[in-house]
């Protein structure tokens, strides 16, 4: 009895044990997805608004704005054509490790523009501007030529897969047509070898009862010729195929059966 209470209490801890382990997962879940959902609407709220700038602000801080904002939209755009290729291509996990590596660049760079934004000194900000955006070109060119190095491979494999398939799909059209053999032709050879032999066995036989009837009448030779050139033209005459020994295709249309009145 004392074993029962035991096990029944060891199941009871461990089913506690389960359902906290259970709710602190689904806790940090929970807490990933909010985190998640506010970095994407400050984002959203940050490109807003340096697009806003670089369209409605001139001078220093327009231009700023605008390097900001290419900037992030190339650094974007190559993270998420990375991690989309890599899950089908595992030799893009090099690419994107070099990219983690480009985008600590492309963050120090991001946190100046961004400081720079808010310096009341324009004399010391317009003296740095040609050299920020030899910084921006350089990450953002860096930038582009990973995203489409691996948007050229993607295509690439997909069009070596698209022409391999039409190579089978040509061949497989091409065996769907081949229905040019003749289906009888095995049945006209079987049946002109046994007609052969009876032709022979029966000139033979005309010639042996023409010998025997020299002796008869005109009237009798004749009638016997008669009959037996007959026979042997009946004999000789191709026979039908037999439809049953033919082969049958899916396309041919089944015989309906007679109606009896």
């Amino acid at each position: 009895m004392e074993a029962v209470i035991l096990i029944l209490g060891l199941l009871f801890f461990a089913f506690i044990a389960l359902g906290v382990y259970a709710g602190v997962k689904a806790i940090g879940a929970a807490k990933r997805g909010v985190d998640r959902t506010i970095v994407q609407a400050r984002r959203a709220v940050e490109d807003t608004t340096l697009r806003a700038k670089s369209y409605g602000q001139t001078g220093l801080g327009g231009e700023l704005a605008q390097l900001r904002l290419s900037l992030r939209t190339s650094m974007r755009a190559t993270q998420e054509a990375l991690r989309a290729g890599v899950v089908e291509d595992a030799s893009l996990s090099e690419s994107l490790d070099l990219f983690r590596r480009l985008s600590v660049h492309g963050r120090d760079l991001d946190e100046d523009l961004k400081r720079l934004e808010r310096e009341p000194d324009r004399a010391t900000v317009a003296a740095m501007l040609p050299e920020l955006k030899e910084r921006t070109e350089r990450i953002t060119h860096s930038a582009d030529s990973l995203r489409w190095a691996a948007r050229d491979r993607a295509r690439r494999f997909g069009d070596d897969d698209l022409e391999a398939l039409n190579a089978q799909i040509d061949m497989e059209a091409g065996a769907l047509r081949h229905w040019t053999v003749e289906p009888d032709e095995p049945v006209r050879e079987r049946s002109h070898h046994p007609q052969s032999g009876h032709t022979q066995a029966d000139g033979h036989g005309q010639a042996d009862r023409g010998g025997q009837g020299q002796g008869r009448g005109p009237a009798q030779g004749s009638g016997e010729r008669h009959e037996s050139g007959a026979a042997g033209g009946q004999e000789r005459a191709i026979p039908a195929p037999d439809p049953r020994g033919q082969p049958e295709y899916p396309w041919q249309k089944t015989a309906r059966p007679e109606t009896t009145t």
